[in-house]
Parts: structure tokens; sequence; C-alpha cells
């Protein structure tokens, strides 16, 4: 981690985060924090990592993005 951090530092995190708000949190209600755990946990690990397309990783997913820089 950079000494001096910029304003760029956060910005894939907060990008993930408005975007996990919009695509699944604003769009459904839960009963139980269990609930939301799985939901969000499915959202990450079956959409947004295998097929959710990147602008910054030049329209791939991120595993996919990983798969080549190996």
């Amino acid at each position: 981690m950079p000494l001096n951090p910029t304003c760029w530092d956060n910005a894939v995190t907060e990008s993930f985060f408005k975007t996990l708000k919009v695509e699944l949190l604003w769009q459904h209600a839960w009963m139980t924090r269990q609930e939301v755990d799985q939901d969000i946990t499915c959202y990450i690990n079956d959409f947004h990592n295998p097929q959710r397309l990147h602008s910054a990783l030049r329209w791939k997913s991120p595993l996919d993005h990983e798969r080549n820089a190996t």
C-alpha cells in the first residue's frame, strides 16, 4: 500500500459495492441475516466473479482475467 494514497485507491471497491446494492440488495427483502449472507455469497461466487464482465478488465470476468494473468 502506498504511503500517500490517492482518491483512486478505493474506486474499484466502491464500484463493486454500488453494483452489489443496485443488482441485489435493493431488489430483495430478506427475513433473516442468514438469507442475506447466503444471497451475497451466491451473487459474488456464482455471478459477479465468473460471469459479470468488467470494463476495467477489458470486458472480461474477474475469473477470466485471473486465468489469463497467470
